[in-house]
C-alpha cells in the first residue's frame, strides 16, 4: 500500500468510523443524563410514599459527576458508570447475527452503561477490598437502538437490538428492574474457610469486624444466581 493509499485510508476512517464513534459516544451521555433524571424521579416516588418509615430504608440520589451517579436504596448502593469509550464486539457475539447489523457494519459500535450493586457500609466504612457486582449493562449505538444484558428480567426484555430506540419508559424498565433485583438478591452468609483468617491490621482496626472483606457472593458463584441473558 502505498503512502497517498494509507493517508486515504486514514482520511476515510476518520470521516467513517471515527465520527461513528462520536455521535455513539454522544447519544450514550445523553442516555446516562436521561437515567440521572429517573433516579431523581425515583427518589421522589419512593420517599413520598416513605415519608412514615424508617429514614434509613429511604432512597437517596446523588450524581457523581459526568460519567456516573448512584443510589441508595436502605443498605445497598446502586451505581450507574458510563465508560468513556466505545466498543465493538467479539465476531462470536449474537449481536453479528441479527440482520440490522449484517446491513451496516458500523451500528455494531456501541458505548456502554453499567450498573452496579454494592454494599452501602463498603464506602461507609472505606472497607476497599470489599466486592460490587455488575447487575446489568446497557449498550447504545448511533441510532439509539439498544439492548441489556443482566440478571433476570433485565437479560431477557431489552434484547431487540435494531428494531427498537431507546426511550424514557424502556430506561425506567430496566432501572426498576435491576433495582428490585438489588433488593432481592440478599448478603449471604460466607463460607468458613474463607473468613477463617484474619490479619492484625483487620482486627485492630477501630472498626474491627466492619472491616473484614465482604460481599453479597463472598465464596460463592455469583454466576450461579442467575444466569446472564444475551442476544
Amino acid at each position: 500500500m502505498s503512502n497517498v493509499d494509507i493517508k486515504t485510508n486514514i482520511l476515510n476512517n476518520l470521516k467513517d468510523k471515527s465520527a461513528v464513534k462520536q455521535q455513539v459516544y454522544d447519544n450514550t451521555l445523553s442516555v446516562l443524563s436521561d437515567i440521572k433524571k429517573i433516579l431523581k424521579e425515583l427518589e421522589l416516588e419512593f420517599n413520598t410514599k416513605l415519608v412514615d418509615a424508617d429514614e434509613r430504608i429511604q432512597l437517596d440520589y446523588q450524581d457523581n459527576g459526568i460519567y456516573s451517579a448512584q443510589l441508595k436504596i436502605a443498605g445497598d448502593l446502586i451505581i450507574i458508570a458510563m465508560h468513556s469509550n466505545v466498543f465493538e464486539f467479539d465476531m462470536s457475539h449474537g449481536i453479528w447475527k441479527t440482520s440490522y447489523v449484517q446491513s451496516d457494519r458500523t451500528a455494531s459500535y456501541c458505548g456502554i452503561i453499567n450498573i452496579y450493586n454494592f454494599l452501602l457500609d463498603s464506602f461507609k466504612y472505606s472497607r476497599m477490598q470489599d466486592l460490587g457486582y455488575l447487575v446489568g449493562r446497557i449498550f447504545i449505538n448511533k441510532e439509539f437502538h439498544y439492548f441489556a444484558e443482566g440478571k433476570r428480567q433485565l437479560g431477557f426484555f431489552f434484547n431487540d437490538f435494531g428494531n427498537k430506540v431507546l426511550d424514557k419508559e424502556s430506561l425506567t424498565n430496566m432501572i426498576t428492574l435491576a433495582i428490585n433485583y438489588t433488593l432481592e438478591f440478599d448478603l449471604l452468609v460466607p463460607p468458613y474457610d474463607t473468613v477463617k483468617i484474619a490479619s492484625v491490621e483487620q482486627i485492630s482496626d477501630r472498626i474491627q469486624l466492619s472491616k473484614l472483606r465482604t460481599g453479597k457472593r463472598l465464596g460463592f458463584q455469583f454466576n450461579a444466581d442467575d444466569i446472564d441473558g444475551n442476544l
